[in-house]
């Protein structure tokens, strides 16, 4: 019995839904047979005119502000279509491309529909199937652009010179409307700037009295807005250094050294300065100086910036305060990098070396505390007499440096476990 009831409910449910389904099949066959279509009269729909600014600019035309600018269409389509149409959507196209001279010019149109809308669900109707347009001659002419700045840049920051691009602006249309502009202006306002200001602006065209031109509908440009760009420097003063390398015996602290000019002034971008604190003129190693000497550099100012010293050389001057300079007979040898299973004998007994640095640093070293010692890094395995570089250390602990390069006399042979006596007549 349950189950029964259950079943009736469910189908009763069925009944009303296709009851329902069915009576709106009905409403809407009986609405499209008594309304098959209705209309919508919309006016001021906007005119887009295709080819203005490129196919008559090419060929010395314009099209004048005369010309019909929006057309009102009667739209004729079914009750439920209509109410879909949004007119804001609605656009209307004109194609210029088949007019080739000055005058009257009646050009057909395209009405397009939203997206939403069938195009073989709508029709429209009007009184003129056609748009009126004006067609003059196009006249060209350049003009300057000038630039009205207004605040100021920070305190210790110098303003460069303004920038515009384009530097001139083309003016096209009739030649006794572009005869009458003088000039375009901007106006760049800055505010306390730290660094370069660069602002697309909008433009206004004034005539030859200074009087602002209000209209300038019949006129077109190349450039919608001016990009103004004004750096923004900062005055530093960087001094001028050189980079010495320095080596065992000869050290910074050792030298008597000047440098002139000591410093230079220079402008630039703050960006570009931000972290620079000095000027680098050279690399100088001190391994190589020997005595007082002097040394020009050109000076070279970082990548953008300008030198406001005017000096494009620097002079320096430079000597040891104390060096001093000894020969020694090192008589101490060793080797590094033997080949394994090899034994090798330093034939060279006693090596004349010669040492520098400061007088008390090179009289404190004694021959004993110099040792030689052979590189055998470039030794293949096979036996015999070899000369090899050496280095010498000083091993007393002064800050002296070796003069000049040294070799030795070895001679290699098999591990026989037994010790090499060295030859006493080899130097």
């Amino acid at each position: 019995m349950e189950n029964n009831k259950q079943r009736w409910n469910k189908s009763k449910v069925l009944y009303v839904v296709l009851s329902v389904l069915f009576s709106c099949a009905i409403w809407l066959y009986v609405d499209s047979i008594n309304n098959p279509e209705k209309e919508k009269t919309i006016s001021d729909i906007p005119i887009e005119y295709v080819g203005s600014d490129t196919i008559l600019a090419d060929r010395g035309l314009m099209l004048l502000p005369e010309s019909d600018q929006t057309m009102t269409l009667t739209i004729k389509a079914r009750r439920l279509i209509l109410a879909k149409l949004d007119p804001d959507k609605i656009r209307i196209q004109a194609n210029l491309s088949d007019i080739t001279e000055t005058g009257a010019h009646n050009v057909g149109y395209t009405v397009r529909y939203p997206s939403n809308i069938p195009r073989d669900a709508v029709s429209y109707s009007n009184a003129s199937y056609a748009a009126h347009v004006e067609i003059g001659e196009l006249y060209r002419r350049n003009v300057d652009i000038r630039c009205t700045l207004t605040g100021t840049v920070a305190e210790g920051y110098i303003a460069g010179e303004l920038r515009l691009e384009p530097e001139t602006l083309e003016l096209r249309g009739p030649r006794t409307e572009v005869d009458a502009v003088a000039y375009a202006k901007v106006t760049l306002a800055v505010d306390n700037a730290t660094e370069t200001v660069s602002k697309a602006l909008d433009y206004e065209l004034y005539n030859e009295a200074g009087e602002l031109i209000e209209d300038t509908s019949n006129l077109r440009a190349t450039s919608d807005q001016i990009q103004v760009t004004l750096p923004v420097n900062v005055e530093k003063e960087l001094p001028l250094r050189v980079n010495f390398i320095e080596t065992a015996g000869a050290r910074v602290q050792n030298l008597d050294y000047s440098i002139t000019p000591a410093s230079i002034t220079v402008s630039g971008a703050a960006e570009l300065l931000k972290d620079v604190e000095y000027i680098t003129l050279d690399d100088f190693e001190l391994a190589e100086f020997v005595g007082p000497s002097t040394y020009r550099y050109t000076i070279n100012v970082p990548a953008g910036c300008e030198n406001l010293s005017g000096a494009a050389r620097a002079t320096m001057t430079v000597r040891f305060k104390d060096m001093a300079s000894a020969d020694f007979n090192a008589v101490n040898f060793t080797c590094e990098n033997v080949p394994e299973g090899k034994t090798v004998t330093v034939l060279t007994a006693e090596l004349p070396v010669s040492l520098r640095g400061t007088a008390a640093d090179v009289a404190s070293v004694k021959a004993e505390d110099i040792t030689v010692t052979a590189d055998l890094t470039d030794i293949l395995a096979a036996g015999g007499s070899y000369t090899v570089p050496a280095k010498v250390i000083v091993g007393n602990g002064a800050d002296v440096g070796v003069v000049g390069e040294y070799q030795v006399k070895i001679t290699i042979s098999e591990d026989t476990g037994q010790e090499e006596t060295p030859d006493p007549t080899v130097p």
